[in-house]
């Protein structure tokens, strides 16, 4: 049988020309009782999204437990004063709504989204978890054992067992090196305490409201003074935290998991936050070097080596402090080596500028990614949520592309220089020590521990 060659064109087609984005409204307001108000118009579907947050979280109750504002954040959703669970279910099917409680490091929130027809009935379930929340006693000891079961798990998980010790190695005494309490921390959790908190945090003083949707600015901010303007709550004092460690000189924190068939790998460094100014360099660089799939080491220890399947690096800003950090799942015969690598691309782009062309391709990469997450409610509700919540400048969504596109490579080699800090970079090696530690130790002095945080050696 005859075969037949098939002309195939390998060229790329050029980039179209980059959009313009067209900003929707913006209107902010502050109600008497001080709960700010963000209302953005987006009428591309007959639906909103919100977000009722709180400007505190599990590092402001870290005195009262580990981890305590997400176990409040997650009881709050199971009854209020007027409404059990069950009750809370039937009437957001009733709406075609969902809704969702959450808290991290930095604030707590209640996501809710619904058909711009049944608003006002859904914000006032919002406004009944934000002020009535009852936190039955059956509800808190179901979730509370469903938490223990959670931390039993992840420490059998080597990617959270490296994300705890490298916080740990970071942070020291701040609360930020605290990313879950343990299992006799949340045995000893009491449904008064997350009251206390709720009381505390949960205040329109210490929130923000944040919709995007298909509605009328002013039709729905007379909604929710209508439905939030009887509420009152000051603003929780102020904490003050400890200074975060400084780690100096490259060392290796091991987590030994006997018999493991491969090694999780993250390293790191103290970086910035969203305010610092070289925000936006710093995640053209973070680009670069791994946050992309095309990126310098994807490229070389996955396409090129297949030391791994997913390496990956990134900024992790916080609202106190920030750190970068990068990650790769790999072989235990080639931990020395994956390692090699990582050290070898950051150190490159400490010392060579980058290529033009590949700069552009990243700045290509970075303002299409951008430029995507705004093309849906929810997607332009989490960017101004950024914003709003670290008080970055009113221009910085309109302005990010430019900035993006501005920086040159000498901008990028004295932004590796200043943050991609290779001469100090905690490295944490989670897997079998006796497969892995001799090659671990190439790379700096070294610690081990078990996988409850125990020190070995």
């Amino acid at each position: 049988m005859a075969t037949r060659a098939v002309e195939t064109n390998s060229m790329v087609p050029a980039l179209a020309p980059e959009r313009q984005v067209t900003w929707p409204k913006r209107r902010r307001s502050v109600l008497a009782n001080g709960l700010e108000v963000i209302l953005v118009e987006s009428h591309a579907i007959p639906k909103f999204h919100g977000e009722l947050y709180f400007r505190s979280g599990n590092a402001a109750a870290i005195d009262r437990g580990p981890g305590l504002a997400e176990m409040t954040a997650t009881v709050v959703r199971t009854g209020t004063a007027q409404r059990t669970s069950r009750q809370i279910e039937e009437d957001l099917r009733g709406l075609g709504a969902d809704l969702s409680s959450s808290a991290g490091s930095d604030s707590c929130a209640i996501a809710f989204t619904g058909l711009a027809d049944h608003a006002e009935p859904l914000l006032e379930m919002v406004n009944e978890l934000a002020r009535e929340a009852a936190f039955p006693e059956a509800e808190f000891e179901r979730e509370r054992r469903q938490k223990l079961e959670e931390v039993k798990l992840s420490r059998t998980e080597p990617g959270f067992l490296a994300s705890e010790r490298l916080r740990k190695v970071l942070f020291g005494a701040h609360p930020y090196a605290v990313v879950s309490p343990s299992e006799e921390q949340v045995a000893a959790y009491k449904r008064e305490q997350l009251v206390s908190l709720y009381r505390e945090f949960y205040t329109p003083e210490n929130g923000l409201l944040l919709l995007v949707g298909d509605f009328q600015p002013d039709v729905m901010l007379r909604s929710i003074e209508n439905v939030f303007g009887a509420w009152r709550g000051a603003k929780p004092p102020a904490s003050v935290y400890p200074a975060p460690a400084n780690p100096r000189g490259r060392r290796v924190h091991l987590v030994h998991v006997p018999g493991a068939v491969q090694t999780q790998i993250l390293a790191g460094c103290h970086a910035i936050t969203r305010k610092n100014p070289d925000w936006v360099r710093l995640g053209l660089t973070n680009s670069l070097y791994g946050g992309a799939f095309n990126s310098r080491l994807v490229m070389n220890i996955r396409e090129d080596k297949g030391y791994t399947y997913s390496p990956r690096s990134g900024v992790n800003a916080l609202r106190q402090h920030g750190y970068f950090s990068v990650s790769a799942a790999v072989r235990n015969d080639v931990v020395a080596a994956s390692l090699t690598e990582i050290f070898y691309e950051i150190d490159k782009l400490r010392s060579v500028p980058v290529p033009e062309s590949e700069l552009l391709d990243a700045q290509n990469y970075l303002t299409g990614i951008f430029s995507m997450g705004l093309a849906t409610q929810s997607g332009l509700l989490g960017q101004i949520a950024v914003v709003a919540l670290n008080e970055l400048s009113d221009d910085y969504l309109e302005t990010y592309r430019q900035k993006v596109r501005a920086l040159t490579p000498a901008d990028l080699l004295e932004t590796a220089r200043k943050y991609l800090d290779s001469a100090n970079m905690q490295i944490v090696v989670v897997g079998d020590r006796t497969q892995i530690e001799s090659q671990a130790r190439l790379f700096g002095d070294i610690e081990v521990f078990d996988a409850q945080g125990k020190r070995l050696s």
